[in-house]
């Protein structure tokens, strides 16, 4: 599975070769260092961990710098792991960068989604108000909760008012547009979740 990591610097529009007008969100990828590689034999799954983002020295702890130290790689600000088939394809201190995708490929979009805070069942949920009429002290509140006698308690998953966002949230299926390797930019069609500058992860298409 390819995948690298980047960060989302927002949307805009190109077109295509037919003069198709696209609504694209533009992907900053940083370059990702080899920094450890997983086996079946060793710990039971295969994968690749990978370094990326700048960081100053002060900032790294002690056995993390011993980890890029064993290595033999730069101090990264982020470590993350990559299922691969085959580890061996890789080597250590190697750089995965943008290039690894092209245009017209599937690829899966994984981020935190925007914060909306504590929100009420109305604008959460979508629940129905009550009359606005004068006298009426019901307007957007949850309602019933439940029965009084049995079961005479609230169930586990009741949709209520609460935190809503800050979530992990996967947008499957998205075609690459365009990629522009001396920038590090990958061009995905549509939206993607989190905020700009948030730390975002392009990956192959499981389904498709």
């Amino acid at each position: 599975m390819k995948s690298v990591f980047g960060r989302k610097v927002g949307m805009t529009q190109v077109f295509d070769d037919t003069g198709v007008l696209i609504p694209v969100s533009v992907i900053q990828c940083e370059p990702m260092t080899v920094v450890q590689k997983k086996t079946v034999e060793s710990h039971g799954y295969n994968a690749i961990q990978v370094g990326f983002g700048e960081v100053k020295e002060r900032r790294v702890n002690k056995p993390t710098k011993g980890h890029f130290d064993k290595a033999g790689v730069d101090y990264k600000r982020y470590l993350r792991e990559i299922r691969v088939e085959d580890p061996e394809e890789y080597n250590i201190g190697d750089e995965i960068k943008a290039d690894v995708f092209e245009a017209g490929q599937f690829v899966d979009v994984v981020g935190t989604s925007k914060g909306k805070g504590t929100l009420g069942v109305v604008a959460r949920h979508g629940f129905g108000r009550g009359r606005e009429t004068h006298g009426s002290k019901f307007h957007r509140m949850p309602g019933g909760l439940s029965a009084s006698a049995y079961p005479g308690r609230v169930f586990k998953g009741k949709r209520m008012a609460g935190k809503t966002g800050h979530d992990r949230v996967t947008v499957q299926n998205l075609s690459v547009v365009r990629v522009i390797p001396d920038q590090n930019l990958i061009l995905v069609k549509g939206a993607i979740p989190g905020p700009k500058k948030g730390l975002i992860q392009v990956k192959s298409a499981v389904k498709k």
